[in-house]
């Protein structure tokens, strides 16, 4: 049997490139090495495409010092990637990529756009869905739009902090303290903050605009922080429901990744009905954004009421082993082998249907 060859992208110039290096192992160690031939390429923080020969090499770190170039090429003729080492290069023509990459560079339209010119299959969500689900601020429009509840909001630009006096008062009149503050995109919580006072809210602006020009602030939602996981094409499923026990004040970075203290819980005992919600709830908002392969929707539910309230979507997200998305599918029994190829033959079906769309046109 002829294998099909699997690009595996991961690394990336986003802030979230060293989570993106450990769910890529992940991947690539559950990838049917019978069915695909794995060809890995690493993304540097400064840009560089290399080739990497194992996953040996990422965990170590050592595939930053790799020579050879890994060039996904956008000439949809080829589907191909240009190897170059030295004087010497070669074309690997690509059957499909798996861009397990988080956050900006990667998660949020951009790479996606480069495989749509190249027409190579690639797993996850396409352009759109990918971009609006990125940026918070877009993603809250959309929830919006569908009349599902979500935390109130103040959307700031970075160009207003020049006014910060301005800025301040705009979001004490709207919001009371304590307000969280995020950069519109950004992903693994990077660049959030909590403010109770005014000096904590300025800080936050600042710490926000670092990641980004656009920032929102946020009520703060006395509520536990649950996620759902979809997969699927025209007809997604979601999974069960996962709850988050944050170490620190609330689950940011260093909490996620660093801190042994916060746990995950697959189902969790929740208010009557919340859990049935929060599977529609995230199924509705992944089709409002034309979601398409995978994404995890994250909600709080309110201590006091028990209403369900949406926090934000994410269309590429983690799987490592503290990941909640691969946690609830291997909850319902698929395992992570199972759940690669599912995404990857997910990834070859909407080739295919979006291939008959064009030549219809």
């Amino acid at each position: 049997m002829n294998k099909k060859t699997v690009a595996v992208l991961f690394g990336g110039q986003s802030s979230e490139h060293e989570v993106s290096c450990v769910s890529a192992t992940t991947v690539i160690s559950n990838i049917n090495a019978d069915i695909y031939q794995i060809l890995i390429i690493g993304i540097t923080k400064e840009g560089k495409w290399l080739k990497v020969s194992n996953t040996e090499e990422i965990t170590s770190g050592t595939w930053r010092n790799n020579t050879e170039t890994a060039v996904l090429l956008p000439d949809a003729s080829l589907k191909s990637v240009l190897l170059l080492n030295g004087k010497v290069s070669e074309l690997v023509k690509i059957d499909v990529v798996f861009p397990v990459l988080h956050g900006l560079y990667g998660e949020d339209g951009t790479v996606q756009g480069l495989l749509e010119l190249a027409k190579i299959p690639y797993v996850g969500c396409g352009v759109l869905a990918s971009a609006v689900s990125m940026d918070k601020l877009y993603t809250k429009i959309i929830v919006d739009s569908i009349g599902i509840r979500q935390a109130k909001y103040v959307a700031v630009m970075k160009k207003d902090l020049t006014d910060m006096e301005g800025v301040v008062k705009t979001i004490e009149n709207a919001l009371s303290y304590p307000v969280f503050i995020k950069p519109s995109n950004a992903g693994s919580s990077r660049g959030i903050s909590k403010a109770g006072t005014k000096e904590e809210l300025i800080s936050g602006l600042n710490l926000a605009a670092e990641h980004d020009r656009k920032i929102l602030v946020e009520e703060t939602i006395n509520g536990r922080e649950v996620e759902c996981a979809v997969l699927g094409g025209n007809e997604p499923k979601a999974s069960g429901v996962g709850e988050i026990v944050a170490a620190a004040d609330f689950y940011d970075y260093d909490a996620k990744y660093n801190n042994a203290e916060s746990k995950t819980i697959l189902s969790p005992e929740l208010p009557a009905g919340a859990a049935e919600t929060i599977r529609d709830y995230a199924l509705k908002i992944f089709k409002a954004v034309d979601g398409h392969g995978l994404s995890r929707v994250d909600f709080f539910v309110d201590r006091s009421t028990g209403e369900v309230i949406f926090n934000e979507i994410n269309t590429m997200p983690g799987f490592t082993s503290i990941s909640m998305y691969p946690m609830l599918w291997e909850g319902k029994g698929i395992g992570k082998p199972q759940l690669v190829e599912k995404l990857l033959q997910l990834a070859f079906a909407r080739s295919v249907e979006a291939g008959g769309e064009r030549d219809a046109l």
